[in-house]
């Protein structure tokens, strides 16, 4: 990218005044064009969609579709939408870069359809890695609910139960995790599981040394692998080549009661397979932060499955979420404008 002595962006998702200055003061070179009333109001941290009740009158629309077509380089996809996106990169042949809130940007750089020709002319990056310490975290707590045996506790206390038979209960550095994806998310995830004395063993399409990784197998043995795991935890983004992944060979050939935990993306999974897997015991307990549909809908069994934990898509949130996003645009501004090469750059071929 050549070097260039100033860079026009667009604020096209809700951005903190203190964090454009936080922005500004490590990059001097940004100069941002927006107005925050022409953005949808944010309803809680990192809500970059903003209220869906949000609408712009015709002459809002426009100006705000004026700023974007003006800028090098967009803070965000305009109102999340790819629609919207594939509107702007037509519209403003001077776009750049576009930066996604997200850390699985890739899937909605493919909704937007765009021409071989637009996606090389613009980079498009993510947020990826902002996530990681609330996912591995949350990864982690749903491998130990699984060994600990959450739902039984839980449920012998809303009946008042003091079993005779005290259970045993599972030993995180006892038992054998499998994840999927050794990016940032999953790198993280093995290295706490490591220090709980977990062996892991990584899924990944190439060999490399992680630290916490045992070993490492192809996605292509995947159905063997996890006939000998005590929890699997996928960190997979959604692409052409993972989705439904973890198909209904996958979950038929699991150890009976398996500890699945997802915090990628939802598609990564057969959920119909994991369903009937969670109703006959072969996966005992599964904490989902992402689905194949979102929202979920009201009437999914996986609601009501007692053996099944529910997160509405939010844990990685966080407070620091957005200065975290923020502090990883300006580098990457710094980056852009020096003509070095960019942080998380999307795929543009598999779009992760």
């Amino acid at each position: 990218m050549p070097e260039s002595q100033e860079l026009v962006v667009a604020i096209a998702t809700p951005l903190p005044t203190e964090l454009q200055q936080l922005i500004v003061a490590h990059e001097p070179r940004v100069r941002f064009v927006g107005d925050a009333s022409l953005l949808p109001p944010m309803r809680f941290p990192a809500d970059f969609a903003g209220d869906p009740a949000f609408r712009r009158a015709p002459e809002q629309q426009a100006r705000f579709e004026q700023l974007l077509d003006s800028a090098d380089a967009l803070y965000g996809i305009p109102d999340v939408d790819p629609a919207a996106l594939a509107r702007t990169v037509a519209a403003n042949p001077g776009l750049r870069w576009v930066h996604i809130m997200a850390a699985g940007g890739g899937g909605q750089v493919a909704a937007a359809k765009l021409s071989r020709a637009d996606l090389d002319r613009v980079a498009f990056t993510t947020s990826a890695g902002v996530h990681g310490g609330p996912l591995a975290e949350f990864a982690v707590f749903g491998v130990l609910a699984g060994a600990k045996q959450l739902p039984l506790l839980q449920h012998q206390q809303r009946e008042h139960e003091w079993p005779a038979d005290r259970r045993v209960l599972g030993q995180l550095a006892e038992q054998t995790v499998l994840v999927a994806g050794l990016g940032g998310i999953g790198a993280r995830v093995a290295a706490l599981l490591s220090a709980f004395g977990a062996r892991v063993i990584g899924v990944a399409r190439s060999e490399r040394e992680v630290p916490g990784v045992d070993r490492i197998v192809h996605p292509d043995d995947l159905v063997d692998a996890v006939r000998d795991v005590d929890a699997i935890v996928s960190t997979l983004p959604g692409t052409a080549l993972t989705e439904k992944l973890f198909s209904a060979e996958v979950w038929a050939a699991v150890r009976p009661g398996v500890t699945v935990v997802n915090v990628g993306r939802g598609t990564v999974f057969d959920e119909e397979a994991l369903i009937e897997a969670l109703r006959d015991g072969r996966v005992g307990y599964a904490a989902l932060d992402v689905f194949a549909a979102e929202p979920l809908a009201a009437s999914s069994p996986l609601w009501d499955l007692p053996n099944v934990l529910v997160s509405p898509h939010t844990a990685a949130l966080d407070a620091a979420e957005e200065r975290r996003i923020a502090e990883l645009f300006a580098d990457n501004a710094t980056r852009f404008l020096d003509g070095r090469q960019l942080r998380n750059r999307v795929d543009t071929v598999e779009f992760y």
